[in-house]
């Protein structure tokens, strides 16, 4: 093990915004794909262009409740002087066929009056309304046309696109298969239950897989890893054909933080430091063409760059961009501080006053970010944020 990197720290730390870059230049998006049930698709991402089977509405169909006509037999009707039609049950000359909202329009009608303006006597049909061609009809096509494109290469399906999908036919329909996301806990002192004295309970590992699969990605939560480095090694070999592989713990720079060491020996390291607080000792790199994401073992540590790094890279894996959380402003209570040249995650919950902090320090107090219902985000050349400023709460635990 080499002592440079134990004696030099992190004096020299990526930005947020050059790692993000460059770790997009290590992740290709998978070109892998399937077909499934359009049903079953909500949160998948399209891999090819879809048409419609057939247009929406599929016939011309009444859009009221009343009677079908021929528009030019109604020219000039009104309450004083209605025109008189015949009520039937086929359409001819003169005469009318009560439609309800969505029956087929007959042949050779191409309006309705609305049933309102409508007066229905013993010798017929009293118009007192005039229309026009079309009026109160939905045309076959008019909500979606035959000749339409429904989805490209690259949407991702939300919940009212699987109804627009089988109202037009689309029975299946071809998709990505989702990233596959290797998950792999480290540490000689973690374990899975019961801790004993200098143990802990393994969690960052299960907090990064249910977001992996909120994020859209497959993940595999892999078994704790102690630190030697021939274990880590053989650990992510294993996992060379994931799209992506995050290991948490062991990413820094003390004596077992071996992980940096087993990347650069397998492969290359990218970037290891980040100019964010918390979780700065983060780092990534790539062996044989697979992303590797090392996350830092304290809890709070590693859902930052979760978020900031992790999820953009499921996305881009994905063949999607990765969305912005949505975000509640607030006027904050008390100041926040920070330092300068570092982006500050401030976990922060709303109260009655506006936007309480909780604390903007404690990378390993779990209980912190459970708390939280957000982060306010401090921006590298800002220091701190005065009491009484309207701040944005960004919710990291959004589903985009």
């Amino acid at each position: 093990m080499s002592g440079d990197r134990h004696e030099a720290g992190f004096k020299r730390q990526a930005s947020v915004d050059a790692a993000r870059e460059q770790l997009r230049s290590l992740v290709e998006p998978v070109d892998r794909t399937e077909r499934m049930p359009t049903e079953a698709a909500g949160g998948r991402v399209i891999a090819a262009e879809i048409t419609p089977k057939r247009p929406v509405p599929h016939y011309d169909r009444a859009a009221m409740d009343g009677f079908a006509v021929t528009a030019e037999e109604t020219v000039g009707a009104s309450e004083r002087a209605p025109a008189r039609l015949e009520a039937a049950e086929s359409m001819g000359p003169g005469q009318a066929v009560r439609v309800h909202t969505g029956s087929e329009m007959p042949d050779t009608a191409d309006a309705v009056v609305r049933v309102e303006d409508v007066t229905e006597r013993t010798d017929g049909l009293a118009i007192e309304t005039a229309v026009t061609p079309g009026e109160n009809v939905a045309p076959t096509g008019e909500d979606v046309a035959a000749d339409t494109t429904l989805f490209e290469p690259g949407d991702r399906l939300r919940p009212s696109d699987l109804g627009v999908l089988k109202a037009t036919g689309i029975g299946t329909v071809p998709v990505y298969e989702r990233p596959e996301i290797a998950v792999i806990p480290t540490g000689e002192e973690v374990v899975e239950s019961d801790p004993g004295p200098g143990e802990i309970v393994e969690t960052n590992g299960l907090v990064v897989t249910r977001l992996v699969e909120r994020w859209g990605g497959d993940p595999r939560y892999r078994d704790i890893v102690t630190d030697d480095q021939q274990v880590l090694a053989d650990a992510i070999e294993r996992d060379l054909d994931a799209d992506v592989i995050v290991t948490t713990g062991g990413s820094s720079v003390g004596e077992r933080d071996l992980l940096p060491e087993v990347l650069a020996e397998l492969g290359d390291v990218a970037v290891h430091g980040v100019a964010h607080k918390p979780g700065h000792p983060v780092g990534f790199g790539s062996v044989e063409e697979t992303p590797v994401l090392m996350l830092p073992g304290y809890p709070v540590s590693a859902l930052v760059n979760a978020v900031q790094l992790l999820y953009p890279a499921v996305a881009w894996a994905g063949n999607r961009e990765p969305a912005d959380p949505p975000t509640t402003a607030g006027e904050l209570t008390r100041k926040i501080a920070s330092e300068p040249g570092v982006r500050s995650y401030v976990r922060v919950r709303h109260v009655a006053e506006g936007v309480e902090p909780i604390r903007s320090g404690g990378a390993g107090v779990l209980s912190s970010v459970s708390a939280a219902d957000g982060w306010v985000v401090v921006p590298e050349s800002q220091e701190g944020i005065e009491a009484g400023a309207t701040v944005s709460v960004e919710d990291w635990e959004w589903s985009p």
